[in-house]
């Protein structure tokens, strides 16, 4: 398998498991972040697939991934809604397992950027494994806001406690 059929099938199945889970989310904006990151993952499919059928492709910077913006807004929005916000029990596991996945794809395509000669092929793979590390950080902050009620009442009960 060459790199770009591995490629295609790495963003194939990344693109499967955002929309698997994004039917499995009844919160609508953790389902808006979802389908963002998959359609991401359909236009780096088409990137690669256009490289493996030796077409003319090219990353367009118009075309890059918003999803940092969007998490953001979305919880903007969340922050400021006044609706009690409950998530499935698995819901931190999920995000984390995409992350890792999300990591192995960053590190795969920087390795490749590494190994082509062609400098087009290098540029894609590089500010794909760009994107990738977007996404990555978009799963960090989702298991960030997971989190927080986890740890709001440790930290705010022990960490903000002045010495006398």
């Amino acid at each position: 398998m060459n790199i770009f059929d591995f490629a295609m099938k790495m963003e194939q199945d990344g693109r499967a498991f955002y929309l698997e889970h994004a039917e499995k989310v009844d919160h609508p904006q953790l389902k808006k972040i979802l389908h963002e990151l998959a359609d991401d993952e359909a236009k780096h499919y088409a990137i690669f697939k256009a490289l493996r059928d030796g077409q003319s492709a090219s990353y367009e910077e118009a075309g890059k991934t918003t999803i940092l913006n969007t998490v953001k807004n979305v919880f903007e929005e969340m922050k400021s809604g006044n609706e009690e916000l409950s998530f499935p029990a698995n819901a931190r596991e999920i995000w984390a397992e995409a992350q890792e996945v999300e990591k192995k794809s960053e590190d795969f395509y920087r390795q490749k950027a590494e190994e082509v000669s062609d400098e087009n092929q290098k540029h894609i793979l590089v500010k794909i494994a760009d994107e990738e590390r977007k996404h990555w950080v978009t799963m960090q902050n989702v298991i960030q806001f997971l989190d927080r009620p986890k740890t709001w009442l440790e930290d705010a009960e022990w960490s903000n406690l002045e010495e006398y």
